[in-house]
């Protein structure tokens, strides 16, 4: 099972050339905050280009169900009347979040300093994963929160009445932590601090400053210093959401190992916070290139060309880059895969507690399509087949994760056999489209049982 329904087989198969525009959904990460903040504000926040796949919904949601007026008015757009903070009203039923990580820690963390309880549960996967690095910290400001053993959901926030300021080092590279962090400290007089040994991406910083926060970010000795002035009279936005970089990185990952291919990928955000694949591809030397660069809404956007690079080798990821592209190192080891000599991917811990331990899923897969992997707790290695090397035809386990599906799509379109998916069902929490889309550029991708 998906988690959203039966499970939905698919088989991917080599490919002719992709050629073509792929347009990607909005921006995940922005999308969830759009709605958040929007429902924080006071007044009529509009957004056009929001990601509509069923983890954001979800935050529409659980807004609507904490007081916010949210409304679709067509393909992207959306208006949300927002309830200013500390006006969230009690919701009358559990929030469910679906599969979605960074939905169910944002929203925790925005009704930790609010007098109201809720409970929030998810899927078999959100399920799993550990709750505890955010109900740490807002345990600081005052919520308490219940939930099943090793801190993870089902779990109830009881909300705090009275809550003091904090300041806060987050323990690992997680923005969705220190997101978390923000977004309860708005609502606490006083100000809130956020130190982070290394810069995880700042969406939060730049949109909370956006809708009128006084935020201050900066360097210091004792690392990456966020501090927050709480209790603004947030104003309403007008947001256009930039496609999403970890979206883009299918199609363009793809076209770079199918043979021949030639794809345009617009209007990608290229916040240095989450653009780290990127320049590791082009460090492997794949023929990819921005145009157009320009900023749209404080972000910077540009359009991504990427064609056929036989000739890529494997490369040390630096460590430090780490944070800036945790999401898409599945769909960077697909690439490693097709390239001469081994990539080393270290410091990358986090992969273990997202949405399936990636670095297991990815290495089995991979391992069962002919590819050499090594692995330990915080790194893992892939050794490269080169262009046309690749075996292929395997089963793969995609354990209720989207990026690990998706990752292994791609692989098919490439390989010399078939790769067939367990289960693609989760592709749709954040990329409803992949399937039509691919297609539209000449993947061969059917859904195995009809």
């Amino acid at each position: 099972m998906s988690g959203h329904g039966p499970a939905i087989p698919m088989t991917a198969r080599k490919s002719g050339p992709l050629k073509g525009t792929a347009n990607v959904p909005g921006d995940k990460s922005i999308s969830h905050r759009s709605l958040i903040l929007g429902a924080m504000a006071v007044g009529e926040t509009n957004i056009t280009g929001l990601l509509e796949g069923e983890d954001v919904l979800g935050t529409a949601d659980a807004m609507r169900a904490f007081g916010a007026d949210v409304e679709r008015l067509g393909e992207g757009e959306w208006r949300v009347n927002g309830v200013g903070v500390g006006g969230f009203a009690e919701p009358e039923d559990v929030i469910d979040c679906g599969n979605a990580g960074t939905g169910v820690r944002l929203i925790m963390g925005a009704m930790a300093t609010s007098p109201i309880t809720a409970t929030f549960t998810g899927d078999a996967s959100l399920r799993s994963r550990p709750m505890g690095r955010v109900t740490d910290p807002i345990a600081l400001f005052g919520a308490q929160s219940y939930g099943r053993e090793g801190g993870r959901i089902p779990m109830t926030i009881v909300g705090a009445r009275e809550p003091v300021n904090v300041t806060y080092t987050t323990p690992m590279a997680s923005a969705q932590v220190k997101s978390a962090v923000l977004l309860a400290g708005l609502n606490v007089p006083g100000k809130t601090v956020v130190i982070e040994k290394e810069a995880t991406r700042d969406h939060t910083e730049r949109m909370l400053a956006g809708f009128g926060a006084e935020i201050t970010v900066e360097d210091t000795d004792e690392g990456h210093k966020i501090t927050l002035t709480g209790q603004p009279e947030l104003k309403p936005q007008t947001i256009t959401v930039p496609r999403d970089p970890s979206s883009a990185a299918f199609p363009v990952c793809a076209a770079l190992i199918v043979p021949g291919s030639d794809v345009l990928v617009p209007n990608i955000g290229l916040n240095p916070t989450r653009a780290g694949l990127f320049y590791t591809l082009q460090d492997m030397g794949a023929d990819l290139k921005f145009e157009n660069e320009r900023l749209e809404g404080g972000e910077p956007v540009a359009d991504l060309r990427a064609k056929y690079s036989p000739n890529m080798k494997g490369i040390v990821v630096p460590p430090e880059r780490a944070a800036s592209m945790i999401d898409e190192y599945p769909i960077l080891s697909v690439v490693a895969s097709f390239a001469t000599g081994k990539t080393d991917m270290p410091g990358v811990h986090e992969l273990r507690v997202k949405e399936s331990d990636r670095i297991d899923a990815m290495a089995k897969g991979l391992r069962a399509a002919g590819i050499t992997v090594d692995e330990g707790e915080d790194w893992w290695s892939v050794e490269g087949l080169g262009p046309d090397g690749v075996p292929g035809g395997c089963t793969v386990a995609t354990v209720l994760d989207h990026r690990i599906a998706m990752s292994f799509a791609c692989l098919g379109f490439a390989s010399q056999k078939p790769i067939n998916l367990d289960d693609g069902g989760p592709i749709a929490t954040s990329f409803p489209v992949f399937e039509p889309l691919m297609s539209g550029l000449g993947a061969q991708i059917v859904r195995s049982n009809g």
